[in-house]
């Protein structure tokens, strides 16, 4: 059983950055591509970026430009810098490792952008 742990989580001010990291728990951490969704209060879960298994990323058009995702394989760990953030964005996010027929969520980490 997969257990995607995130943390990075916190309160910034309108224009700062965060890095969040999702540790994934599995031998096989190189095989699973990785997404990060995030769902703010009274609205939908949504995509905001994804690494596939090799490393490839896209994003949502509301972040590209501002967010980055990475993974290190050796560590387990996929990471979403995320810069020039704007109060919308605030919202959980979670990650999710998955590859066909499986996927696992994490409990999600809060994102709080506020001045």
């Amino acid at each position: 059983q997969v257990q995607p742990v995130e943390s990075g989580g916190g309160s910034v001010q309108p224009g700062g950055s965060l890095r969040l990291s999702c540790a994934a728990s599995t031998n096989i951490f190189r095989i699973y591509h990785i997404d990060w969704y995030r769902q703010a209060p009274g609205k939908q879960r949504e995509f905001v970026a994804v690494i596939a298994m090799g490393g490839i990323p896209n994003y949502a058009d509301s972040v590209k430009g501002r967010f980055t995702i990475s993974r290190d394989d050796a560590k387990k760990t996929v990471y979403l810098q995320m810069n020039t953030l704007k109060p919308e964005d605030t919202a959980v996010y979670y990650c999710r490792v998955f590859r066909t027929n499986e996927a696992y969520w994490g409990q999600g980490t809060q994102v709080t952008v506020s001045s």
